[in-house]
């Protein structure tokens, strides 16, 4: 039995799934980041450890997505996912009030939190990518990704929006009770999403070939030059984007003396502009539907080289200090980040549906998500983590915030232009001989 390709209504579904999964990610890795760094004073290394950490959890994506792969359906692992993360985010909003009287014990919760955070994410999110690349028609896949990553960015700027405005004034209980209202929400918004879009199981057939084992199918992907290529340009590109994610609203308070809220509510600006960039792409990728792989690739390099330009801007901003136009830079950085995220999406939905040959990847969508998550979580463990410390390490040899800040941007921007010229040398994957919707036996899994 051959399950049927999802229709935009499904799509839009699914990508209020992932709306609410940003809106619970954001909290922790911003909102909380910034508690921690500037309420509490605490190193900017300890809330980067943290994301860190949780990031860690997720290097056991490939094994989700083969799962995923040889299971029945993948809607158990994506409601399964978000409320173990729902779990994490309420015991890290918990954990960072805890520090502020004990230090020791709320860093022991911390920990506990974003091990489920980030088991949360990586089942959630990976069986959610997963389910779309199978059900997703080819001609449909770049307009499907950035309809998908809008509806998420659209959660993160109201989750932003709404939390900034709730902070001020800012107390503990005050963000413990947001914090509880977000993940209810976004639990309850992932139910009504899944809700029978993706049909029944698919009986597996008794005369069904044994299932491969997880290295013999880790191997086959690693050994696609193309998918170990783009995984080289998710690795770098989100470097390059993580380590200025997690620095953003510190930047904002240490430089540019914003409050808690307002700080929330200009990364709701940067994420506004990631808005505007996915639309822009969407909208094209929608003209020229599932054609053109190398239009695609030139829009993931554009997303680059403008996301390095607006980290240079950043810089000039942190030696300027408050009389720079801070939003205009933030909603500039966004918006190119938007650009070569849904491009760099569109592209992996079309290599995780066609093997190296173009033709269907038969079952291994889940797999070759998860390869591709695991490189993004080691990036922005890496990235996110590197770029605290880089401001730490700045602060104490320069003796200035600005310098510091000034310095990592910097560098992240060398990074995006390092992963634009890796873009160059990634092919589009060759048009599939049909369409990748056949149904796995099996499916639970997704990348996020």
């Amino acid at each position: 039995m051959t399950r049927a390709p999802l229709g935009w209504l499904g799509i839009v579904r699914l990508g209020l799934v992932q709306a609410s999964l940003g809106s619970i990610v954001v909290l922790t890795t911003s909102t909380l980041n910034r508690v921690m760094a500037v309420e509490l004073a605490l190193p900017v290394a300890l809330p980067a450890a943290l994301v860190a950490w949780h990031y860690g959890v997720q290097l056991s994506r490939p094994r989700w997505g083969h799962g995923s792969d040889m299971g029945r359906r993948r809607t158990p692992w994506i409601i399964g996912g978000m409320g173990v993360l729902a779990l994490g985010a309420l015991l890290a909003a918990n954990a960072t009030a805890l520090m502020a009287g004990s230090p020791v014990a709320g860093i022991v919760l911390a920990l506990v939190a974003y091990s489920l955070i980030g088991a949360g994410v990586g089942a959630s999110g990976t069986s959610l990518l997963a389910l779309l690349a199978t059900r997703v028609t080819p001609a449909r896949r770049p307009a499907a990704a950035a309809l998908t990553w809008i509806l998420m960015i659209v959660g993160i700027v109201i989750t932003a929006g709404v939390a900034g405005a709730l902070l001020d004034p800012f107390s503990m209980q005050r963000l413990a009770l947001i914090a509880s209202g977000i993940a209810l929400i976004a639990f309850v918004v992932t139910l009504l999403g899944v809700w029978g879009v993706e049909g029944e199981a698919v009986p597996v057939p008794a005369s069904a070939e044994p299932r491969p084992s997880f290295n013999a199918v880790l191997k086959e992907t690693l050994a696609d030059p193309r998918a170990r290529l783009f995984g080289v340009f998710v690795f770098v590109s989100m470097v390059a984007y993580s380590a200025q994610d997690l620095i953003l609203e510190p930047f904002a308070g240490l430089v540019f003396g914003m409050t808690p809220g307002q700080s929330t509510q200009m990364s709701g600006v940067q994420h506004g502009g990631v808005l505007l960039g996915m639309i822009l792409v969407g909208a094209a990728g929608g003209l020229v539907g599932g054609r053109g792989q190398g239009w695609m690739r030139g829009w993931t390099i554009l997303g680059c080289v403008g996301s390095a330009a607006a980290l240079i801007l950043l810089a000039v901003a942190a030696s300027v200090g408050p009389g720079w136009p801070i939003s205009p830079t933030v909603f500039g950085l966004g918006v190119f980040n938007g650009v070569f995220a849904v491009a760099a999406i569109g592209s992996m939905m079309a290599l995780a549906g066609a093997d190296a040959d173009g033709q269907p990847a038969g079952g291994r969508e889940g797999i070759r998500m998860g390869v591709w998550g695991a490189a993004q979580a080691i990036a922005f463990a890496l990235g996110g983590f590197l770029g605290a410390v880089g401001v730490d390490l700045g602060r104490r040899v320069f003796a200035q915030d600005a310098t510091a800040f000034l310095t990592v941007f910097a560098l992240e921007a060398a990074l995006f232009i390092a992963a634009a010229v890796i873009a160059t040398r990634i092919g589009g994957a060759a048009r599939p001989a049909a369409p990748a919707f056949t149904p796995v036996p099996g499916a639970d899994h997704v990348q996020a």
